[in-house]
């Protein structure tokens, strides 16, 4: 009978897709599962994911991994999207849905939560690096069960971030880490590294479970389970491994977010106004990331284009040569970014496309604008690294990567097109754990 391979396993949950991935011991790819989980709605009536539909795919899947034919597990991990905790009874049984981070909270709420603090809302945004995002301040949402539903929050024993609970259900051990306290959750005081003094003046903290700065949680028959982290936090971690110089990341979907690991600054309350976060590493070190909803203006201004000069909505795609910055040409407005952006003033407005021959023209501009934009909010957390990472859909887009290079002449521009950046990630996080390195002396 041929000997089991050594496999590691991530769950990779995200809002809309959510994972099973699992990797050789080389760090290759060797299988995916996905889980379409349609949306429930919950107490209120609003969407949110299933719970219990989530729990009992992984719960599955983990027991067939755990008696696979041709498989042995070394290591599983985990890591969710941010701003969502799982709340735990006595029992240790879920008492609430997994609301949803898009769910508003009652003006109300969110004006007494303010008012009671001990400081203006902009120092307590920049203290917290947590601009006022509602629920997505995933601590407001705890704030708001305990004076609006407050038989439910009684029940309420442990709160777990999302990536926590996934590692709970395998261990039974009950931890919080720093990329999940520390993603725009309105907990963390990073001036003083530790909880704001609200969390402890609502007596929060004794819902939380304790920090960890180790990346694992238990050992499980054998088999080492991670404490999981945040999915920002995670796809930074391959490109670490990679480089021992510093350097920036920007991650191009929908938003384009710049991430500096190597930028720890505290924010001003100016920079928070400017679309610019922390986060927390997983050893809970700031580090600064500024974001811009370019992704969607792209494709927004693309969809324009191709209706003005009646060409197919993909037309950009067969452009690869990217052209100087055409002076003569009208400015370009976006629409989407609604006072939010690196830039909150700039004005709105139609971008007008009557001054331009062809598509193509009008393209080549599009990716000069967007890039300015991106310059305004690389800058904000730029310190000079002389590399500079692009991962996500654009970095496979030649105008984009041409026209960043020339603007940043004294860097250098690179794509390491990780597939599934943000898995890999948990993998290496995990691999960085005390009980690893333990085991690993033992095994050599």
């Amino acid at each position: 009978m041929a000997a089991k391979q050594s496999i590691y396993a991530v769950f990779d949950i995200g809002k809309t897709n959510k994972k099973l991935i699992l990797f050789n011991e080389d760090r290759q790819i060797i299988d995916e599962i996905l889980h379409v989980c349609t949306d429930v709605l919950d107490d209120d009536g609003f969407p949110c994911d299933h719970l219990p539909r989530l729990t009992q795919w992984m719960q599955d899947h983990w027991h067939q991994l755990r008696h696979h034919p041709h498989y042995t597990v070394k290591g599983v991990n985990f890591t969710a999207y941010g701003a969502s905790f799982v709340h735990l009874g006595a029992d240790g049984e879920p008492v609430l849905p997994l609301y949803n981070y898009l769910k508003p909270i009652p003006a109300d709420i969110t004006a007494k939560f303010y008012a009671e603090l001990a400081e203006s809302p902009a120092d307590f945004t920049a203290a917290t690096c947590s601009p006022q995002l509602g629920m997505l301040n995933s601590g407001l949402q705890l704030y708001w069960l305990k004076y609006t539903k407050p038989e439910l929050y009684a029940r309420i024993h442990t709160s777990l971030h999302l990536p926590q609970y996934l590692s709970y259900l395998l261990t039974g051990e009950k931890f919080s880490d720093y990329t999940s306290v520390g993603c725009h959750t309105a907990l963390w005081d990073f001036e003083h590294d530790q909880y704001h003094d609200w969390v402890h003046r609502e007596g929060l903290d004794e819902k939380l479970a304790p920090l960890t700065k180790d990346s694992i949680a238990s050992v499980v028959d054998g088999i080492m389970v991670g404490v999981g982290l945040h999915d920002s936090s995670a796809a930074v971690m391959p490109y670490l491994l990679e480089v021992d110089e510093p350097f920036m990341l920007i991650s191009t979907g929908t938003w384009w977010v710049t991430i500096n690991p190597f930028n720890s600054q505290p924010l001003t309350p100016e920079l928070l106004r400017r679309d610019v976060v922390s986060f927390l590493t997983p050893r809970g070190q700031p580090m600064r990331a500024s974001r811009a909803f370019l992704g969607r203006e792209h494709d927004y201004q693309v969809e324009r284009i191709a209706q003005h000069f009646h060409v197919k909505p993909d037309f950009y795609r067969s452009i690869v040569l990217a052209r100087p910055y055409d002076e003569t040409t009208t400015t370009f407005l976006p629409a989407c970014l609604a006072g939010g952006g690196p830039l909150p003033d700039q004005p709105e407005g139609e971008w007008d496309l009557t001054g331009f021959r062809t598509a193509n023209d009008a393209y080549q501009h599009l990716i000069h604008g967007l890039i300015n934009l991106l310059l305004e909010s690389m800058r904000l957390v730029w310190q000079g690294e002389k590399i500079i990472y692009v991962d996500g859909g654009f970095a496979r887009n030649p105008l984009f990567m041409q026209t960043l290079s020339w603007n940043c002449p004294k860097a250098e521009i690179r794509t390491l097109e990780v597939p599934q950046a943000t898995a890999l990630g948990a993998l290496v996080h995990l691999e960085q754990g005390e009980a690893w390195k333990k085991t690993q002396l033992l095994f050599s």
